[in-house]
């Protein structure tokens, strides 16, 4: 049997293989954030085709932190009976399911939102709009909405959360030299710019008690000038690590972050195109003993395969390749082992945009052109 569909445990939460569903956002939820039927159907989807474990949607955990239209909210209490149903529609189908718990920060959308962004420094969007700099009562009043909001997460029948560190995001802002240009406490050193994640981890973890898994989400490095590093990153790491983070999911980019945007476009042809933050991992394994989820750019069975074998990663996190194929991990398990069909081209959110969620663009048009 591959070691990729070995049972494993990730602070005491039983997980049936080393395949996880990266966090997206599908574009499915209810005009006020909670969940739809729609998007409960799509995780129980995922669960049925044979993910270990399933990151929702960034769910955002307060008004102004709200990102897109349609997004997943876990700001209110009124947001839990809906979520229940995601997570018991999970389980039914044997799978696991983390909520991750996000605040779009500078990228918060005013228009649907309808406050005023807010980040670690004033900053001017490429599209218009400026994010005001966060006060000591702002961080205090967000690390609490990242706590409540994994209250109610776990209320809500979710195995664990996430907390979203990642893609220029919030916490991916203070993290950033690109972004956070403060000369407080909380800008200049990593271990400044660090202290504002440290103190949302630890609202989760008060709240959410000691047994109760916390991941987040990371990037490797930026791709800005000036922005979050690598090396960085491993320090952060080990902060985190010391202070009882059970495990870190890694990504890279930002919206600015041109070509090494998160979801990169363009077909990888062979499997050494495959793995974005391939050295990254293998530095962090190096010093970091925290579980390590991997994501970005690994759609081949062997190299998924690979990466957990040589040491490089514990967890194989995928996005894109099973919007297109929710049953991948069951197919490769049944002994097909052949690439992810996703040919990486981003059209899966066209159908956002049409107000229908997020499915892959390529299959849909091939089922219009056979009608």
């Amino acid at each position: 049997m591959s070691t990729l569909f070995e049972a494993t445990s990730l602070k005491g939460l039983e997980l049936k293989n080393r395949f996880v569903r990266s966090a997206t956002y599908e574009g499915m939820a209810a005009p006020d954030g909670a969940c739809t039927d729609s998007l409960t159907g799509k995780m129980a989807e995922l669960a049925e085709g044979g993910i270990g474990l399933i990151i929702t949607s960034h769910a955002f955990v307060s008004p102004e932190g709200r990102a897109r239209n349609r997004q997943l909210g876990i700001h209110s209490d009124a947001m839990i009976p809906g979520l229940q149903k995601m997570t018991e529609a999970v389980h039914e189908q044997g799978g696991r399911i983390v909520a991750q718990l996000a605040h779009a920060g500078a990228q918060t959308d005013r228009g649907i939102s309808g406050f005023e962004a807010l980040g670690p420094s004033a900053f001017e969007k490429e599209k218009g709009g400026l994010s005001r700099e966060m006060n000591a009562a702002d961080r205090v009043r967000i690390a609490a909405c990242f706590g409540d909001a994994a209250i109610r997460a776990r209320k809500a029948g979710f195995d664990g959360v996430e907390i979203h560190g990642a893609h220029g995001y919030l916490l991916s802002q203070f993290l950033s030299p690109h972004f956070n240009r403060r000369t407080d406490g909380y800008g200049g050193s990593i271990e400044n710019r660090a202290r504002f994640v440290l103190e949302v981890f630890e609202a989760v973890r008060l709240r959410t008690g000691k047994d109760y898994p916390v991941l987040i989400k990371l990037n490797s490095e930026d791709f800005l000038d000036n922005g979050f590093r690598q090396d960085e990153m491993i320090a952060l790491s080990e902060m985190l690590a010391a202070r009882g983070i059970d495990a870190i999911e890694m990504s890279g980019g930002t919206v600015y972050s041109g070509e090494k945007i998160p979801s990169r476009k363009g077909v990888l042809k062979e499997e050494g195109d495959e793995v974005y933050y391939r050295e990254a991992a293998v530095q962090f394994k190096k010093r970091v003993k925290v579980p390590l989820i991997l994501v970005g750019g690994i759609i081949s069975f062997p190299v998924a395969e690979g990466l957990v074998e040589q040491g490089q990663a514990d967890y194989i996190a995928l996005s894109r390749p099973v919007i297109r194929e929710p049953r991948l991990v069951r197919r490769w398990q049944s002994g097909d082992r052949s690439r992810a069909t996703c040919l990486s081209c981003n059209q899966c959110y066209q159908p956002i945009l049409r107000d229908d969620g997020i499915s892959c663009e390529v299959d849909n048009r091939l089922r219009a052109d056979k009608q």
